[in-house]
């Protein structure tokens, strides 16, 4: 057990979202028959669910700081509607369109921010008003009309990454980003290696960094060949690009900056963040801003995707947000998640469903089991916290461990004690 967490970096929730995500992966490749991993489906799953990944990524660091926000379908409506009315009617160019979108979701967020870090009213009952206000600003500026937006915004949706250089058999740009991405792998492992030497600590064995580089290293390759193998004129969807470039920046912004660990601190506990220094009321109006920035730059992929801006466009986005998020191992408590676990529960959502419409299964049915998922992934966290229980890992590993003597081992601190885990940054805030 102590390799295989060596191996998974500690990080056991996560990875049993990947590997629920790899089972069903496999479980709907047999079922409908290879339809699953073809290049149009795999470009269809990012292109049709990028706006929701887009959020969640968002999404979690409201949830970490302990609040919700219930409006982000409704601001990504009435900016997707400021975008395709002013392209169209005012004459701006489109890259102006979108600046100006970002910049109505930045102000949709300081007023929001302002309700809750500023005057006391819960992020609940400000983004319920905020959901119910902008989803009527959506069709009182769009009269309830439907308007189309032009060729760049529908790019930025539904587009693909263009084609150039010799014939490699790939798209080169795919091919280009998928070689990227695993010299990213190799760095990474090598880079955290020389930091714990550094450091003074030991590094993993050498045989758990080179299988975490060759089983990353297959994924990535994997999935260029895949996507860069298309039909004539597809690749990698543009949206999938924004969606990585958010993951950098949003996971280097939660875990290597100040600013991430207030957000941390914040949601541990607050009575010791404000003790320690942690600006509570500044960290509060961040998130809730940045959550109706990202909310805004969604509804501009969704309509680019679309091709149109609606009077329904965002209808139920704040709760596929909100599902990712707890399947990608967020505490319902705050002060726990991450950006690339709520990727990974979007993800499993997202081939969920896709999976389902391709077995033929109805939306109805549908529905069901993803509130059946989400019920699971959620009841699964609290009962391990109440109950002080191992990681999944160490349940996987529980056939064995019998054989070893009893006590205590190193993965079971918690187990017998009652005592409920607390994250990393919860202690650092409670210190």
């Amino acid at each position: 057990m102590t390799s295989l967490k060596q191996l998974f970096g500690g990080g056991a929730r996560q990875f049993g979202m990947v590997f629920a995500l790899i089972a069903l992966v496999i479980i709907f490749q047999i079922a409908t028959g290879g339809k699953v991993l073809t290049p149009t489906n795999a470009q269809n799953i990012i292109n049709g669910n990028s706006y929701v990944l887009i959020l969640a990524i968002g999404m979690v660091l409201v949830i970490i700081a302990g609040h919700i926000d219930l409006s982000v379908g409704s601001v990504a409506a009435v900016v997707g509607i400021i975008v395709a009315l002013a392209i169209r009617d005012w004459g701006i160019p489109w890259w102006a369109g979108i600046l100006l979108g970002l910049a109505v979701g930045a102000v949709i967020g300081a007023w929001q921010g302002f309700w809750v870090a500023y005057v006391g009213i819960p992020g609940f009952i400000t983004t319920l008003a905020g959901m119910m206000f902008f989803r009527g600003a959506n069709q009182y500026i769009g009269k309830s009309n439907t308007v189309p937006v032009p060729e760049e915004i529908q790019t930025l949706g539904a587009g693909y990454l263009p084609e150039w250089g010799p014939n490699t058999g790939l798209n080169n740009w795919t091919l280009l980003l998928g070689i990227l991405a695993v010299a990213g792998v190799v760095y990474g492992e090598l880079r955290k290696r020389r930091s714990a030497r550094r450091l003074g600590g030991t590094p993993v064995p050498l045989w758990v960094s080179i299988t975490r580089m060759v089983a990353l290293g297959a994924v990535i390759a994997y999935a260029t060949v895949l996507f860069g193998s298309g039909r004539v004129g597809t690749s990698f969807p543009v949206s999938g690009v924004i969606l990585g470039v958010l993951v950098l920046l949003y996971g280097f912004v939660s875990s290597r900056t100040i600013t991430g660990r207030h957000v941390y601190a914040v949601g541990g506990n607050k009575v010791a963040a404000a003790l320690s220094g942690v600006n509570i009321r500044r960290t509060n109006f961040f998130v809730m801003m940045n959550m109706s920035v990202l909310a805004a730059l969604a509804g501009i992929v969704f309509i680019g995707r679309s091709t149109a801006s609606g009077p329904f466009d965002g209808t139920n986005w704040e709760l596929d947000a909100i599902a990712a998020v707890f399947i990608g191992g967020a505490a319902v408590s705050g002060g726990v998640g991450t950006v690339v676990g709520s990727l990974i529960g979007g993800l499993v959502m997202a081939v969920l469903n896709n999976g389902l419409q391709l077995m033929g299964v109805g939306s109805d049915s549908t529905q069901m089991i993803k509130g059946l998922v989400l019920l699971a992934a959620v009841a699964f966290d609290v009962y391990n916290k109440v109950q002080g229980r191992p990681s999944i890992v160490g349940l996987l590993m529980k056939g064995a461990r019998r054989g070893r003597p009893e006590g205590p081992g190193p993965d079971d601190s918690n187990a017998g004690t009652g005592a409920v885990p607390v994250s990393q940054n919860e202690t650092l805030a409670r210190s």
